[in-house]
């Protein structure tokens, strides 16, 4: 009797067939990825950014949807049609949102775009990283005394067939072993026990990794792991990390080799080191940001703390899975 009461308030493009529908991946995905996501403190950080929609006009879109397609990008890797397309065609992607096709008017892709530039107007990227982490402090997942450094490439195109006939200025070219890229390199602090990303930066793909350190310490580390092309960076560390003890692998050279005893440090370091790989990981090959999305350096920051912030919550999407359901239940 309940479930025809419910039915009967829903419009017929959305009722209909969900006795027979299959879940599909994507709808167990976003499902999971509604349950864990903090969308009433997310809300909270945009709602005084976003438009009021005062007087004559448009309606403005619900918030909730526009925060929801945000992420949805993100995860998914959608350019703004992409995303329209998707509401329309993914009855997933609709209860996600809690749209209504019969009786709600999507949002357009320009609606999407002007969502984003607020985000990047206001530089709310590092605050969304923000949130994200004390909602997973909340639930038990904190920033402790270890930090692991590393940097990665995201490549950027390398054709002049655009309208300004130039790559972009903003990237750079770097080489690892034979292999040349150009790009953004992505940096990033990440917490050596739980793997919860604290800290980003975003630079020219040609700029050294140590040059970041300093933004990717918090400055409450006691130990401090990279590998060695943080090497001969104690100062950076002591300065904005007093207490931490510097833990980047040891080089070599070619009078002055790594004894045995220094090489099993550094293979006890790499261990622990390689947890940032796990980031990474998730990065490129869950989300699928291996190509910057945007021209210039500043926009693809502001990605990237979203990106950071997605990571973050997918790696430990089932400790809050549980421990929110406990607190349910209790």
């Amino acid at each position: 009797m309940a479930r025809r009461k419910q039915d009967q308030q829903r419009t017929l493009a959305t009722a209909s067939f969900d006795v027979m529908r299959k879940p599909t991946r994507r709808q167990r995905f976003l499902q999971m990825m509604d349950k864990v996501m903090p969308w009433q403190e997310l809300i909270s950080l945009v709602e005084p950014f976003y438009p009021k929609g005062d007087g004559p006009g448009r309606p403005v879109t619900p918030l909730i949807w526009m925060l929801k397609l945000y992420f949805l990008q993100i995860w998914y890797k959608l350019s703004d049609p992409q995303t329209e397309e998707l509401m329309h065609d993914s009855h997933a992607v609709q209860e996600f949102l809690g749209l209504d096709l019969g009786k709600d008017a999507p949002p357009d892709e320009t609606t999407i775009l002007r969502f984003r530039h607020l985000i990047e107007k206001h530089q709310l990227g590092p605050k969304l990283l923000d949130v994200m982490n004390r909602h997973l402090a909340r639930h038990g997942v904190d920033i402790r005394g270890g930090t692991i450094v590393d940097a990665t490439v995201i490549h950027a195109p390398t054709s002049t067939k655009n309208e300004a006939k130039s790559r972009d200025p903003e990237m750079g070219s770097t080489k690892k072993g034979e292999q040349w890229s150009f790009g953004a390199k992505v940096h990033v602090g990440v917490d050596s026990e739980t793997k919860v990303i604290h800290s980003v930066s975003v630079t020219p793909a040609n700029v050294h990794d140590s040059q970041a350190l300093p933004q990717l310490l918090h400055g409450g580390e006691t130990r401090v792991y990279g590998d060695k092309a943080y090497v001969g960076q104690k100062e950076v560390i002591r300065e904005r990390a007093p207490r931490a003890r510097d833990y980047t692998e040891r080089r070599g050279s070619r009078g002055c080799p790594l004894s045995e005893r220094e090489k099993e440090k550094n293979r006890w370091k790499s261990r622990i080191r390689s947890r940032v790989e796990h980031v990474f990981g998730v990065m490129k090959h869950i989300f699928g940001w291996r190509k910057v999305r945007f021209r210039g350096i500043y926009k693809n920051l502001q990605h990237a703390f979203a990106v950071a912030a997605s990571v973050n919550i997918y790696l430990h999407r089932h400790v809050l899975l549980r421990r929110m359901g406990a607190i349910a239940s209790g």
